[in-house]
């Protein structure tokens, strides 16, 4: 398998992300190409004393900050994350990985990569650290969507945890401000409808408190709301490993107690790390495109591209592109 990744662009700048890469390359046994300012990338792997040997280099001289516009994946030829999509495109490798802005990411793989026969938009996947795996999209793609959009939303996360995590018709939940089938604004009541009527395990609607708790599987909602969710989450976990430092540093006695769970503590850290997963895929697109935290470290970028085998070996796509088929002609039917 080939993964390119796009090296620039990451808040902690190419020296992560290429050392990522060549632990990836040499841990999970796959081709690599780096696509970024060769020169950079060179003097970074002399820095580090990394061995780019076998890892093809493809040079590209501009860079698409989190800053930018989406739309300026249009307009820098040049860019590394643009360069990669190409290159994705054309078939010159089976997945990438970026850890770039998110809109020009999502409107680049859409433009050049495609999206999947029949799929309207293309949403952004994110397992949510917990101690039961959670897929909550759309956590950032779509700021205005549709209830049709939303439903394949639901197609797309329940085929995804069917096939990467073995779960037998995983449990559908719409993100809502209430459990009552008439609760939240009108895409959510039409979407209510809409999920009760596609061949998914609706469960109904589940409220914000809900999401740490395993209630359901696949968590659907518009990208707006879902990545204020998700960055609560991460900001509330962060608060409450602070919390937990602070308290076992506080004394004799936090120390003697911090001792005495340190094992259970690590589980604890573990499952809230968000690197664990290393990235989200872009369910949707035609090829396999992961996007990685945007200050991915070394280990994140690494189980990033371990995520993108495991996706491109499960044949997310072709089952997606089924599923969501089946759907639009049963609701022609329908109507």
């Amino acid at each position: 398998m080939k993964i390119i990744i796009d090296v620039m662009g990451g808040d902690k700048g190419p020296a992560e992300v290429v050392k990522g890469a060549v632990e990836g390359c040499r841990d999970l046994k796959t081709d690599v190409i780096l696509v970024g300012d060769q020169t950079v990338i060179r003097s970074v792997a002399a820095e580090n004393k990394l061995d780019l040997t076998g890892i093809r280099i493809v040079h590209a001289s501009d860079v698409i900050t989190m800053e930018d516009d989406p739309m300026s994946i249009r307009k820098k030829e040049n860019a590394s994350m643009r360069v990669a999509l190409k290159l994705l495109s054309d078939g010159e490798g089976d997945a990438l990985v970026s850890c770039g802005n998110t809109g020009a990411l999502q409107t680049g793989a859409t433009l050049y990569v495609k999206r999947i026969r029949g799929v309207h938009r293309a949403a952004i996947a994110t397992l949510l650290p917990l101690t039961c795996p959670t897929l909550l999209l759309d956590s950032g793609a779509n700021i205005s969507v549709t209830e049709e959009h939303m439903t394949q939303f639901a197609i797309m996360g329940s085929v995804y945890m069917e096939k990467l995590y073995k779960l037998q018709s995983p449990r559908v939940g719409l993100l809502n401000n209430g459990t009552e089938e008439r609760k939240g604004t009108p895409l959510q009541q039409e979407t209510h409808q809409w999920l009760k009527e596609c061949d998914v395990n609706f469960i109904g609607n589940v409220e914000g408190k809900d999401i740490p708790f395993g209630k359901c599987d696949v968590i659907v909602t518009d990208g707006f709301t879902g990545n204020i969710a998700l960055k609560s989450l991460e900001g509330m976990a962060s608060f409450v490993v602070g919390k937990f430092k602070a308290i076992f540093k506080s004394g004799i006695l936090g120390l003697a107690s911090a001792a005495l769970i340190k094992k259970k503590l690590d589980v604890l850290g573990k499952q809230m790390d968000t690197r664990s997963h290393g990235g989200a895929p872009l369910l949707g697109i035609s090829r396999a495109v992961i996007k990685a935290h945007g200050n991915s470290d070394a280990l994140a970028i690494k189980n990033a591209m371990r995520q993108a085998v495991n996706y491109v070996n499960t044949n997310v796509i072709s089952e997606i592109s089924k599923r969501c088929a089946a759907e639009s002609m049963k609701r022609e039917r329908m109507e």
